[in-house]
């Protein structure tokens, strides 16, 4: 007789495999792990049978597998084509070109309603007035933008359902008077290579042992999207479709409440909001925090009538606005950010028990569910809450002894579109000066831009331009510091009120497109100045086109007859060379990719500087660029390279993993980049093979602890101060214990910035004009090196802090040190990069010089 049992959990689920035996005796072992829908859903609720259950979709109970993402979408659009309480749209795509999602759900009756409820709340946002007793709320629910944190997607396909489905009163009040915005997944590419990590490893008789395979992901994790980016740092800087896609639903609902649902280590509990009270950033509204207190109390509530555990206000804070649970908190939202235990799998052994995967789907259920009984519980407050916002931004506005902002445009255009397009999707309003101004004796031509604060995104526009370097408290969950101008290297003054109201403004300049390319011409040139010369250059380069770089600056006669100066770095196409037969709509057509203007020139010989065919015009090839990746090494810093070579320049690094190394012809390859990692493992033969690739012509680029590696090597002829000498400054003769969590906070720099000393005739900075430049600083490391103009052409300046926390040791010990270094070596070169160039996406301001260390280091190798 065929028989079957079954062991479960405390909570209903099975961590234990069904065996079924067959006529044979044979024991067929079944996929266990779920539990149907409404087990995890409120008792007692009766539901429509119209539409279609989770399992009945997936043909497995929700937790019995981790969802995929293709399932998550199939199973939304079936939601939606059953029940008339939902619509959806989607709303972008991600760069692997997974479909974005967002249900809009409501009362069928409301539907014809959801545009002028939508304008009405608007304009209540936008102007101040009080909001209609009987207005609805709109709640925004968002799940896993780290994608190995998956719980958050498979309880949006319980959450759904039941606001689909269920006929019980607490969701009948809510879709009859309210909208609830759900985003089953915020990071769909992660979620996707996550779940098939922990599908793939799934065994049928659950592992729960933390070492199994299945719970130690291989580089780089499904936290990231597609090109490696944490979404979750996104939303400020909007570098990624996800984000941009995300912000535009966001500023066209304005939510009430957004909901940030997340997981971390597994021997964790569950978090909810407040975060730590003195590490909230300070243009976000007490009141804010009461409301969030106000509504933790429901979650407290549920996780006490569950007999879960839990904490809050600890370990998270809400200072910076690029993150879900912060954002909304700058526009007068409530962000809400929920952390669940990871069992990183199916079921994990941690310190408080077996952790199944189906407990963190239930938890986010629950607190799902919390936050709709919370908002409707404090529904008058909530809706109160954004006319006093207003309000109290009105009052700071009044209070305010500063007019905006003023930022003089760059002669870029790839910059500059880049800086305006983050701020009109943040829909923050701007201008332009009408004619040239003075401020404290710096200029600002005619065309700068003016910000003003008198705004209504007046919190996040003035956290823009902040250089703040004080706070309540210096320990920072992310970065202390995001301003705009630094991170894009614009030249800027916060105005006073008196200065500001003086500056007259009006609209944009119109677009004027680029100027056709000249047929008759000896030579064509294009400077470097522009954001995206690398991308123009690279396409020439693709194309067979024979290229030169200017090492000097010279003046040319164009073909029109003028005298143009060129600067040093500018890239020549001289038709005397060898150059393919279309070269001239090859030129046209990368011009108008790039935006990047291309000069006719009308002689070899020149008025001023080297001639065409001089000795200073370096030949640039076509790269070959091999990026060290694999476990050890940082996906993200990996991530961010080959997001900007292959988005941004035209080109896709060759990505290997460390540890195959050595099986790779290194001759291959003409440049070679190390981002922060442990290359300990590296052996001799491959480091003697590296040093001799170097010799031989190679270029190999650092950034950040590469840079230690490289010294360590005697690539780099540098000093990497030693970390007892950094503890040294540190002094704890006066210390309690309970200043252990502060003083390690001070001796970390989480995100601020920094000037350099630059020297812009070399060709590591060819592009750049002035003799300063802000970097981005994400670690304490500090390089010394010889003041050797050659080789040491950036140093931090005497006193480098310009924004954001550094413990003023730190700064005086950083201070005069390099931040950029170039060693030849035999017919090679190493470059050293103290610090991250290319950010998240967002420091435009430094982004170029990964590209000089690639197309202009044939100045540094002859």
């Amino acid at each position: 007789m065929d028989s079957s049992f079954r062991r479960a959990g405390k909570w209903g689920f099975a961590l234990f495999a069904f065996v079924v035996y067959s006529a044979s005796a044979a024991p067929v072992f079944k996929d266990t792990g779920g539990k149907p829908v409404t087990a995890y859903l409120p008792a007692n609720t009766s539901y429509d049978p119209a539409i279609p259950t989770p399992e009945s979709y997936l043909g497995t109970e929700v937790g019995t597998w981790h969802v995929r993402h293709d399932q998550l979408a199939g199973y939304m659009y079936d939601l939606a084509a059953a029940s008339d309480r939902i619509s959806i749209e989607e709303t972008g795509r991600t760069h692997e070109n997974r479909p974005l999602l967002l249900l809009t759900i409501t009362a069928p009756e409301n539907r014809s309603k959801l545009p002028q409820w939508r304008e009405n709340h608007l304009k209540t946002v936008n102007s101040g007035a009080k909001a209609a007793k009987d207005a609805p709320l709109f709640l925004y629910m968002g799940y896993s933008i780290h994608g190995n944190e998956p719980s958050g997607s498979n309880a949006a396909l319980v959450m759904a359902y039941y606001l689909a489905a269920a006929q019980d009163e607490t969701v009948t009040d809510l879709l009859s008077k309210n909208v609830v915005l759900l985003d089953p997944s915020f990071n769909p590419d992660g979620l996707s290579r996550f779940a098939q990590w922990a599908n793939m490893h799934k065994s049928k008789n659950l592992v729960a042992d933390g070492e199994n395979r299945e719970h130690k992901e291989d580089w780089p994790s499904g936290r990231t999207n597609h090109y490696w980016f944490d979404l979750n740092r996104d939303w400020l800087l909007l570098t990624h479709p996800e984000s941009q896609a995300r912000i535009k639903q966001f500023q066209k609902w304005r939510p009430h409440v957004l909901t940030d649902h997340h997981e971390m280590g597994p021997d964790s509990t569950y978090f909810f909001q407040p975060g730590v009270p003195s590490r909230k950033n300070p243009n976000t509204p007490d009141g804010n925090v009461r409301l969030t207190e106000a509504l933790a109390a429901f979650h407290a509530k549920a996780f006490d009538d569950a007999g879960q555990l839990y904490f809050s206000e600890e370990g998270f804070d809400d200072f910076y606005y690029g993150k879900g649970s912060s954002y909304p908190d700058s526009m007068g939202s409530i962000g809400i950010l929920f952390e669940q235990a990871s069992s990183r799998g199916h079921v994990q052994d941690t310190v408080n028990g077996k952790l199944a995967f189906a407990q963190t789907i239930q938890n986010h259920v629950t607190t799902s569910l919390s936050t709709i009984t919370g908002s409707l519980a404090n529904k008058p407050a909530i809706l109160n809450y954004q006319n006093t916002f207003f309000s109290e931004t009105a009052d700071a506005i009044d209070k305010d002894e500063h007019f905006g902002a003023i930022v003089a445009m760059p002669d870029d255009s790839g910059r500059k579109e880049a800086l305006l397009s983050i701020l009109n999707q943040h829909e923050i309003r701007y201008s332009y000066a009408r004619d040239d101004e003075e401020i404290d004796n710096k200029r600002y031509s005619k065309g700068s831009l003016v910000v003003p604060f008198n705004q209504p995104k007046y919190r996040l526009v003035k956290s823009l331009f902040s250089t703040r370097q004080q706070f309540a408290e210096n320990t920072f969950y992310d970065v202390s510091n995001w301003n705009i101008a630094l991170a894009f290297n614009l030249d800027y003054d916060v105005l006073s009120k008196r200065a500001g109201r003086g500056i007259k403004t009006e609209a944009g300049p119109v677009k004027m497109p680029v100027p056709l390319v000249d047929g008759e011409a000896y030579a064509y040139a294009f400077e470097w100045k522009s954001y995206y010369a690398p991308a123009m250059l690279q396409q020439l380069l693709e194309n067979g086109a024979t290229v030169r770089s200017a090492e000097t600056p010279f003046t040319a006669i164009l073909t029109d007859g003028r005298n143009h100066d060129f600067a040093a770095g500018t890239i020549i196409v001289p038709t005397p060379l060898s150059q393919p037969d279309d070269l001239l709509s090859l030129l046209q057509d990368a011009s108008a990719l790039t935006a990047v203007e291309v000069f006719g020139i009308k002689s070899g010989l020149t008025p001023q500087g080297s001639d065409l065919g001089g000795r200073t015009l370096a030949p640039v090839k076509t790269p070959s660029i091999l990026l060290v990746g694999g476990n050890g090494t940082s996906s993200s810093e990996a991530g961010e390279i080959w997001h900007y070579l292959d988005t941004r320049v035209g080109t896709a690094p060759v990505i290997v993993e460390q540890d195959r190394l050595n099986t790779i012809r290194l001759a291959d390859y003409s440049h070679i980049i190390f981002v922060s990692g442990s290359y300990s493992g590296l052996s001799d033969k491959l480091n003697n093979d590296i040093s001799d690739w170097v010799n031989n012509g190679g270029v190999l680029i650092g950034q950040k602890s590469a840079v230690k590696f490289f010294a360590q090597k005697g690539w780099l002829d540098a000093e990497i101060v030693s970390r007892d000498k950094v503890d040294s400054v540190f002094p704890v003769d006066k210390l309690t214990y309970a200043d252990k969590s502060a003083l390690g906070a001070s001796k970390i720099i989480a995100g601020a910035v920094y000037e350099t000393d630059i020297d812009p005739t070399h060709p590591i900075f060819f592009g750049y004009t002035g003799k300063t430049l802000p970097v981005f600083k994400t670690s304490n490391m500090i390089v010394h090196a010889d003041a050797d103009p050659f080789t040491r052409p950036g140093h931090y300046s005497d006193s480098p802090l310009m924004a954001g926390f550094s413990a003023k040791q730190l700064e005086t010990m950083i201070g005069g040190t390099a931040s950029v270094l170039t060693q030849p070596k035999g017919r090679g070169v190493v470059i050293g990069f103290t610090d991250n160039l290319l950010f998240r996406g967002y420091w435009y301001g430094t982004g170029k010089l990964m590209s000089n260390a690639i197309y202009q280091s044939g100045h540094l190798v002859r």
